[in-house]
């Protein structure tokens, strides 16, 4: 009995629970619905209350189509019968059907009878089409289409993706708790909710709270309430019908949005054409109304007068061209686009086009614009025309201030200077101070023109009417009164300087004089007093010319004492002594003259008696000095050998006693003066005493001696007289004849030959007078005689001819032997003399060598006299002809020609050669000084290249004229000339070799500064910094790249350069082109090491900087995993887990990161990286954390899992356990006690314990998983037992509960229950059985599914009556048993069994019509899919949009190509389709025939998808083509725009070197623009194919090439103006530096131009003069060419109108006026200098003529000759030195001439001093003069006395012979031996003349 009731229960209790739900859904439909209709009735103000009734005429209904629809549906029929419902109702279904709304089993008298299923399912049909069929979602895995439901669902999701509490995956359970309702609200009005505070927990609230804010806020019908909702099964289609409500809100919302945006994008286009519209005119009102305003401004001709007022008016209208005038003329172009833009709109809107009324139209714009431009060019020229002037003015201002301040401050500084009285305290220094005072005066006068310079440039202001002209001639006034006032001072100064000169030159001369007294002083107080007489003789001379001096002194002393008062007067004026230091000075000099006076007297006195004292020690010496000489005369033995002989002594011993008398009383004499200097007490008296008596004694002997000597001589005569002879005439004779054999003493014997021929004669006189005597021997010895007379003639003529001619030809030699002597002399000279490298010492040279042409005239005369004598004594017959001529001959080979001075003259260019040799030969230095003097050296060659080609010009000419006149050197010049020639050439060379070792310094500093830059020790210690460096790494490599080639140029000239040179200097220069290649090699591979160090550096850093974000992630990860606490919730685990598995994923897209960073490092290990230590510590610790964090997170993971198990299985437990505690609650309500409601007591709780039966496999769920908990986790088994055991015994209790509950429930009424239970099953059969008759299969596969599942419905209430029939068995038997059974109720029982029976084949047989329909319609609604996907993509394939760029281009290409795979992916299903429609047509169904239609449709769209992707493919590949175009031509104009920016920008360079660097780059910028011609010519080839294959967008591909082609046309034009703006810049710049190089070669030229220095003496003044000539010819020349060159290098810059012309313009005229300045300077020394030269030039001739007189008088000498031939000698001496002063006679004169004209130019101490000078050179010639020709006469008399001495001895002599033979002893024995006699005595007297002469003296 238990197990039957239970059975029972069981069944009745699921009917019961099934059927409840079918009403409370079913209600809560109703509701639902019946909102929803009334939310759309609203709008036609209507309303139902009840929707099963006020449907049922089907007004309703149509007016809720007509609604949802939006169209008129036909007019109810008017009526309230069936028949009218009924016809409503088809209306409206008619609708629907015509809307493809299946309506299955649905029928018009369905509604008008209320059936509430079929109402319901009515209302949700048209809810499925009307609000729920179009919406769709695509997703973005497949892009495939939902079904509505579903893409409402996924709607729903996409909506609520990442809130909290919210996982929607149906539309039933997901929106029990109101979160899904809240996040669906807040998603799109966040303003509304605050989420966050919302609980799931609060189901009830939460919906409350979303139905409320939706009805009031968004005005949704609040279709639902939260009863509705928060049920155990809430309502699936309710729930569907109030979300879809949202969708359409917010969807609605959002196309309003739309509209809204289309209609307001409309207006505003209408708004944006007025505004612009009214802009245009407001803009082109303004633009004309500027442009005429500007015009009226720019024709204004009234400027500023200042160079400041004109700079700013033209800086204002540059400004107006710059900021001004571009914005207007950008205004002016966009006024164009703007009215281009706007007609264009008007155009594409189809409005009327603007056109702008007159005047304001685009063309009159331009005419305006145009007058605009005129104005403006010709307000430039005239500001230009004026700014030249004003700058004109300015710089002559700016010139006559400088030059005003020049004078001003010279003017002060000489006031100054003249102000001065340092003229010192001696003659020297005053000299000094007068010499520069002067120099002083010469400057200044020279100066006055540069005084009246600045007053004409003053006066030219003033005509120009300058602005500040007031100051100007303030400034002018205070230099001319600054100029007068140092005249004045300076004439002040002038007469201070002559008085103390004069003044300095009188006590110069007073300490001259007392000097000269202390020497004097000194002389006279000398106890000299002679130790000889000629001594004393000497010193009596000498002081008398001491007394002269003294004497003449006189009248000096009183000379100077007159002009010593004159400075000591007492009057006013200036003094330039005190008067009394003068006063003093005279009375000193007064005291020492007198002193000296005295001093002389004395002297004299002493000389005097020291004169008498040596006087007679001289006489008395000579005394005994005759004595002793003649005491050995007397003391000889030779008594003569014959009579002759001794007659001959005895003359000679008489004339010695006749001497001997006049001797003694000359002796005598003496010795009186000697006794009377002894009475007179002389200082000498006991030693002339001694010197007396010893003179006496030796006189005595003397007189002893010759007594006896006499006697001898006598004694021998008579003894010889006896013997006679007259053998010795014979041998006279011969001894005649013997005469003249000595050619060295002809000259001298002539005279005496001439004497003895002379006196001859007389010999014959006394010949009668012996012939009468003695005939016969006279007559013998007569003949004898005058034989050997004859003969004697004869030898006498002969020798005086032999004289004769000896002394004509040593006369001749004599001559020949001075000549040779002189021209010895010379060739020795001029042999001996090196040729000077100075020019200074060259002209000193010609000098001598223009002194030697008169010597060599002088001595041309002396050859001539010497040949014409040769020619005579040839002529004559002369003996010694030979050597005459040889003599001659030899002289005239050496004779003196022009020819040195000509070498002089060539040697001359020679130096000058030198001189251009020197510059012109390069010199490689050892060292870089050396090097780079030579390069200055070089450069200024260049400039000096004019002046050379002068010189060589001058030169040739020269060598012509002398190769002509020296043909003999004619070669030498011409090779000298060659070589000059050849070095000439050079000079190119040489210009490039200085080129070259330029280039060389700059390649070579440039490589030392990229070495240095390369050799940095620079590390990085950042990315960025590592990055920065590598940049400028590869910056230099690029710049080494540029230098490349100039490194091969400079290779290939140094080799051209050194190639077979060995001199060191070249040897050097190729060492320095191996250190260059060296150093090239070693910069590249100094480049690779830092390339490599770099790269190693960056790549560490790039490692650094990922090993930083990679720990900042495994700290991140540590923190995470550290801070992870477990769970207590199951949403908690999940979560947890959740965030976990977030977590470890992100730790996998870490991973890669990880692993790269730690696959960097360990490969930079590998690669040797210069850290590879600490990297290889990075990655072990990253690789080490890294592994342990995955580890860890993995045991996380686990644990959460774990603990999330553990939590689910608590939750369940915990929720079991309130299900259990529910249940137990209903399980213990016994509230049965009336039989009215017992049945449906029974018939809940036999439901409560099929849902308790159906609930055990929860427990038993929960107990396999507590029990797989427990074996996997050991750990939980204490905590999962005791929860299982509670539960067991909470579900035991329950169970026993409910068993209890049901057997009371049974027991209470078994009968009742029985019967209601047969009553309840027949009633179901029999609507069940009215079920299973419908025909109705279903219209389409919706109402198919739905009868489908009504038919599963019935078939689960069958299988569940069926176990009630079951139970119905089982009762009745226990009905039976009780006894309480009735054939009644077993009747009613097997009725209902049988009805049961009877239902099972309807039932299967519906389910097989069902399922055939429901594939039928599948089918179709395959075929409708098909056909609907295919129409979907269609319009995509189809689409002309072909994208608007690139992006968009290449991204329609991908969906073209997924549509493609969409499709291919889509063809098994389309061939699916074919396959099951073989089946469905041969089924032969009613619906074969649309079946094969619509395959036929699919098919043609199938065709026509496929065929439009293909064309849709081709299209997208021209636009494809077209958009890469337009993208290239994009970048390409891009890249032009960057560039354009770069070239239009404002930068200038600060100087010369930046501007290279700017040039350098931009010849970079300009190979890039000239580079990317390919890419523009590439693109004009694309644009050209692109159009010749009739590509669509062809128009606007060649309208954007030619854009692209003017644009780079355009960068071009750019580039080049920007070329020339750099040019200009540094042009400017090379013109600055030439500028200023120019003008500090000025400044250096102007401080010699300037100097003072006038020389010291002519030699000084010469060379100074030379030196300033050959310093003004290479300034003139050099300067005035490098003058021109920036003269002509500014002009073109200003002509070519140079932003910078005005400075260029000031510039040049500094340079000029400073050139001007220095060409004065020089003019102004020169002048200097040549009136210094011409002074010193008189002073030097003065001097040297003068030392040349001085040198002639001390030359002169004083010796007149011993003998006839020394006198003649000297007079040939005095003749040529006659001959030699006649030059000098010359020189005086023109001496006198230059002194005339000077005199004439000079004033004052130098007229003076000139005067001077002349007159000392004029005295000393007259002296010479004199005393030339007072030697002339004293020669003249000197020989007239020798030839009178030589005539007196001779004739003595003759006479001496003749007396001696006269008076000789011996007796003759006859007449003839008398007479023989007489000759021989006469003969003997004049070969013996001594005695006479001896007597005579």
């Amino acid at each position: 009995l238990p197990a039957a009731p239970g059975r029972y229960q069981n069944l009745h209790s699921l009917s019961a629970q099934h059927c409840s739900h079918c009403y409370e859904r079913e209600a809560v439909q109703k509701k639902t619905f019946t909102k929803w209709v009334n939310s759309h009735l609203s709008r036609v103000s209507c309303r139902i209350t009840d929707l099963y009734m006020d449907l049922r005429d089907g007004r309703m209904l149509i007016k809720l189509l007509e609604v949802l629809s939006g169209e008129r549906l036909p007019k109810p029929t008017k009526g309230r019968m069936r028949i009218h419902c009924l016809e409503n109702v088809d209306k409206a279904l008619q609708f629907l059907k015509e809307q493809r709304v299946h309506l299955e089993n649905m029928g018009s008298h369905d509604i008008v009878d209320g059936n509430h299923r079929l109402t319901l399912g009515l209302i949700w049909t048209i809810i499925l089409r009307f609000q729920i069929q179009d919406i769709s979602v695509e997703t973005e895995d497949n892009k495939e289409k939902k079904s509505a439901k579903d893409a409402l669902l996924l709607w729903c999701q996409m909506k609520t993706a990442g809130y909290p509490n919210v996982n929607i995956h149906n539309f039933t359970t997901s929106w029990r708790d109101g979160m899904a309702f809240n996040a669906l609200i807040h998603k799109h009005r966040p303003d509304l909710i605050d989420f966050d505070k919302l609980k799931k927990s609060n189901a009830h609230y939460n919906l409350q709270n979303a139905f409320n804010l939706a009805e009031q806020h968004l005005g949704l019908t609040k279709l639902l309430d939260p009863e509705d909702i928060s049920v155990e099964h809430p309502d699936e289609k309710s729930i569907i019908t109030y979300v879809v409500t949202y969708y359409h809100y917010f969807s609605k919302m959002k196309a309003l949005k739309v509209e809204g945006k289309r209609i307001g994008k409309v207006l505003d286009n209408a708004i944006e054409t007025e505004k612009m519209i009214e802009k245009y005119e407001s803009l082109a009102s303004d633009l004309l109304e500027w442009i005429e305003q500007t015009i009226i401004i720019l024709n204004n001709r009234k400027f500023a007068n200042s160079l400041v007022g004109v700079q700013q008016q033209l800086q204002a209208f540059n400004t107006y061209r710059t900021v001004e005038k571009p914005p207007k003329f950008t205004e002016k172009g966009n006024l164009e686009v703007l009215l281009f833009t706007i007609q264009s709109k008007m155009r594409a809107n189809n409005q009327k086009v603007f056109t702008p009324r007159e005047g304001k139209l685009i063309s009159d714009i331009n005419k305006a614009w145009e007058r605009l431009e005129k104005a403006e060019h010709e307000r430039e020229l005239a500001l230009r025309t004026e700014l030249i002037r004003q700058e004109k003015l300015e710089q002559l201002a700016r010139r006559f201030d400088r030059k005003a301040a020049m004078r001003e401050t010279w003017l002060s500084e000489n006031q100054r200077l003249v102000s001065q009285d340092n003229f010192g305290f001696d003659l020297q220094a005053v000299e000094a101070a007068t010499k520069k005072h002067e120099a002083i005066e010469t400057d200044i006068a020279a100066y006055e023109e540069r005084v009246q310079a600045v007053v004409a440039v003053a006066r030219e202001l003033e005509a120009e009417s300058y602005h500040d002209i007031k100051r100007i001639t303030a400034r002018k006034d205070n230099v001319i009164r600054l100029w007068e006032y140092l005249l004045e001072l300076l004439k002040a100064r002038r007469h201070r300087l002559e008085l103390n000169l004069g003044l300095q030159r009188v006590f110069q001369e007073m300490l001259y004089i007392m000097d000269w007294m202390d020497e004097m002083k000194m002389l006279l107080l000398s106890q000299d007093y002679g130790k000889h007489l000629l001594g004393v003789e000497d010193l009596l001379q000498k002081h008398a010319l001491v007394e002269a001096d003294i004497s003449i002194q006189a009248d000096r002393v009183r000379n100077v004492n007159r002009n010593a008062q004159k400075f000591a007067s007492d009057t006013d004026g200036y003094k330039p002594c005190d008067p009394q230091v003068i006063r003093d000075r005279v009375a000193h000099m007064e005291f020492c003259y007198q002193e000296l006076n005295q001093l002389a007297a004395e002297r004299r006195a002493r000389l005097e008696e020291s004169r008498r004292l040596w006087k007679f020690f001289w006489e008395m010496a000579e005394e005994e000095g005759w004595i002793r000489e003649k005491e050995q005369i007397l003391s000889l033995e030779d008594h003569g050998k014959d009579l002759t002989g001794t007659v001959r002594l005895l003359s000679q011993h008489k004339a010695f006693e006749d001497e001997m008398s006049g001797r003694a009383a000359h002796l005598q004499q003496t010795v009186r003066q000697g006794q009377q200097l002894v009475d007179d007490n002389h200082f000498g008296a006991e030693k002339i005493k001694e010197r007396i008596q010893d003179i006496q004694d030796q006189w005595a002997t003397l007189e002893r001696l010759s007594a006896v000597r006499k006697t001898r001589l006598q004694e021998a005569c008579n003894l010889h007289q006896r013997g006679g002879g007259d053998q010795q005439l014979p041998a006279r004779h011969r001894g005649a004849a013997r005469a003249g054999a000595d050619a060295a003493a002809a000259e001298g014997r002539l005279p005496g030959g001439n004497a003895a021929a002379t006196r001859a004669p007389p010999t014959r006189a006394g010949t009668p007078l012996l012939t009468a005597a003695f005939a016969p021997q006279v007559q013998a010895r007569l003949a004898g005689i005058e034989e050997r007379y004859a003969e004697v003639a004869e030898l006498t003529r002969l020798r005086k001819q032999a004289l004769q001619d000896a002394l004509a030809l040593y006369k001749m030699l004599s001559e020949a032997s001075a000549c040779e002597l002189w021209v010895d002399e010379k060739e020795q000279w001029l042999n001996g003399m090196d040729i000077p490298e100075k020019l200074e010492d060259l002209e000193v040279v010609q000098h001598r060598f223009e002194s030697l042409e008169p010597e060599m005239n002088s001595q041309a005369s002396r050859v001539a006299v010497v040949n014409q004598v040769a020619r005579q004594l040839v002529h004559s017959g002369h003996p010694g002809e030979t050597e005459i001529r040889a003599q001659q001959d030899k002289l005239n080979t050496r004779r003196v020609g022009r020819v040195r001075p000509g070498r002089v003259q060539v040697e001359r260019p020679g130096s000058d050669g030198g001189s251009v040799r020197v510059q012109v030969e390069p010199e490689l230095g050892n060292d870089l000084a050396g090097v780079m003097a030579l390069q200055r050296k070089l450069t200024g060659m260049e400039r000096d290249l004019a002046a050379i080609e002068d010189k060589l010009a001058d030169l040739d000419k020269e060598a012509e004229r002398l190769g002509s006149e020296h043909p003999e050197q004619a070669g030498a010049i011409r090779g000298r000339l060659g070589t000059l020639k050849n070095r000439e050439e050079s000079l190119g060379e040489a210009s490039k070799l200085q080129q070259f070792l330029r280039e060389l310094d700059d390649f070579q500093s440039w490589l030392s500064r990229t070495q240095t830059v390369i050799a940095s020790e620079d590390m990085p210690n950042t990315l960025a910094e590592a990055e920065k460096l590598l940049a400028q790494h590869e910056n230099i490599k690029n710049e080494i790249r540029n230098y490349e080639e100039d490194y091969q140029k400079m290779r290939d000239m140094g080799d051209m350069v050194t190639q077979g040179q060995t001199d060191a200097q070249y040897m050097f220069l190729r060492q320095r082109l191996q250190a260059l290649d060296t150093g090239w090699n070693e910069l590249h591979k100094m480049w690779e090491n830092r390339q490599s160090l770099l790269s190693q550096s960056h790549a560490y850093q790039l490692f650094l900087r990922d090993t930083k974000q990679v720990e900042a992630f495994l700290n991140n990860q540590e923190y995470v995993l550290a801070h992870t606490e477990m769970p207590t919730t199951l949403e908690g685990a999940e979560a947890a887990i959740k965030k976990q598995e977030d977590f470890m994923t992100t730790m996998d897209a870490n991973e890669e990161k990880i692993s790269g960073v730690v696959d960097t490092g360990r490969r930079l290990v590998a690669d040797g990286n210069i850290n590879s230590e600490r990297i290889q510590e990075k990655v072990d610790s990253i690789d080490q954390r890294h592994k342990k964090n995955r580890q860890a997170a993995k045991d996380l993971l686990s644990k959460l899992k774990d603990n999330r198990d553990l939590q689910k299985f608590l939750q369940d437990c915990q929720e079991l356990s309130l299900w259990i505690n529910e249940k137990m609650l209903t399980a213990q309500d016994m509230t049965y006690d009336e039989a009215r409601n017992l049945h449906s007591k029974w018939l809940k709780h036999q439901a409560f314990m099929a849902e308790l039966q159906s609930n055990k496999e929860w427990l038993d769920k929960i107990e396999k998983d507590g029990q797989a908990l427990t074996a996997e986790k050991p750990e939980t088994e204490a905590m999962v037992k005791e929860k299982l055991a509670s539960l067991k015994v909470m579900w035991d209790d329950l169970e026993s509960t409910t068993q209890t509950k049901a057997k009371c429930l049974f027991d209470a009424n078994k009968a009742e229950l029985f019967t209601q239970s047969c009553a309840d099953l027949d009633k179901w059969l029999t609507g069940m059985d009215s079920q299973l008759q419908s025909d109705d299969f279903g219209k389409d596969l919706t109402s198919v599914n739905i009868m489908l599942k009504k038919q599963q419905m019935l078939e689960s209430q069958v299988e569940v009556r069926q176990k009630e029939v079951e139970e119905l068995q089982k009762q009745s038997q226990a009905l039976s048993q009780e006894g309480k059974g009735s054939d009644e109720a077993d009747g009613k029982r097997i009725s209902v069994e049988n009805k049961f029976q009877a239902l099972l084949a309807p039932l299967k047989m519906r389910r097989d019509n069902l399922m055939a329909s429901r594939e039928i319609h599948q089918f179709n609604r395959d075929v409708e899919d098909e056909i609907l996907w295919v129409e979907e993509r269609l319009p995509l394939a189809t689409s002309t949009d072909h994208g608007h760029n690139l992006q968009t281009v290449q991204l329609l290409i991908k969906k073209n190509q997924t549509l493609q795979k969409e499709i291919q992916g889509h063809q098994p299903r389309y061939d699916d389709i074919f396959e099951r429609s073989q089946q469905v047509l041969r089924a032969g169904s009613p619906t074969a025939e649309p079946i094969r239609q619509r395959l036929t449709e699919l098919q043609a769209l199938w065709e026509r998808i496929r065929k439009e992707t293909e064309n849709r493919h081709s299209r997208l590949g021209e636009a494809h083509e077209a958009q890469q175009y337009y993208f290239d031509a994009a970048e390409a104009e891009a890249w032009m725009s960057e560039q354009e920016l770069y070239m239009m920008s404002e930068e200038k360079a600060k100087d010369e070197q930046s501007s290279v660097a700017m040039l350098k780059k931009h010849q970079i910028l300009e190979q890039a623009v000239e580079d990317y011609a390919d890419a523009v010519h590439q693109l004009s080839s694309t644009s050209r194919g692109l159009v010749a294959a009739g590509h669509p967008d062809s128009e606007r591909i060649g309208m954007r090439q030619s854009q692209v082609d003017k644009l780079y046309a355009g960068l071009k034009d750019l580039a080049e103006e920007r070329r020339g703006k750099l040019d200009e810049r540094f042009r400017l710049f090379q013109l600055n530096r030439e500028v200023d190089d120019l003008e500090q070669w000025i400044a250096e030229r102007e401080v010699v131009a300037g100097s003072h220095e006038l020389g010291q003496d002519y030699e000084h003044v010469t060379m100074l003069q030379e030196r300033f000539r050959e310093f003004a010819r290479d300034t003139g020349n050099i300067g005035q060419e490098r003058v021109d060159g920036v003269n002509k290098l500014a002009d073109e810059l200003i002509n070519a109108g140079h932003g910078d012309a005005a400075t260029i313009a000031e510039w040049k005229d500094g340079l000029n006026e400073a050139w001007a300045d220095l060409l004065e300077l020089i003019d102004t020394r020169t002048q200097i200098l040549a009136a210094s030269y011409e002074l010193h030039k008189f002073y030097h001739d003065a001097k040297e003529i003068l030392h040349r007189i001085l040198d002639k008088h001390k030359k002169l000498p004083e010796e007149l000759g011993r003998d006839q031939n020394t006198v003649e000698t000297l007079q040939r001496m005095h003749t040529t030195f006659e001959h030699d002063i006649q030059a000098l006679g010359t020189q005086v004169r023109q001496l006198q001439e230059d002194a005339v004209r000077l005199q004439s130019a000079y004033a004052g101490d130098k007229a003076d001093d000139i005067q001077k000078r002349e007159g000392e050179v004029l005295e000393a010639w007259k002296s010479l003069l004199e005393a030339a020709e007072a030697r002339r006469s004293k020669l003249l008399d000197t020989a007239d006395k020798f030839r009178f001495f030589s005539m007196v001895r001779d004739l003595m002599l003759w006479m001496d012979d003749v007396i001696r033979l006269i008076e000789a002893q011996e007796k003759p024995r006859s007449t003839p031996a008398t007479t023989a006699s007489r000759p021989a005595s006469s003969w003997a007297r004049r070969c013996w003349p001594g005695s006479t002469t001896l007597q005579r003296r």
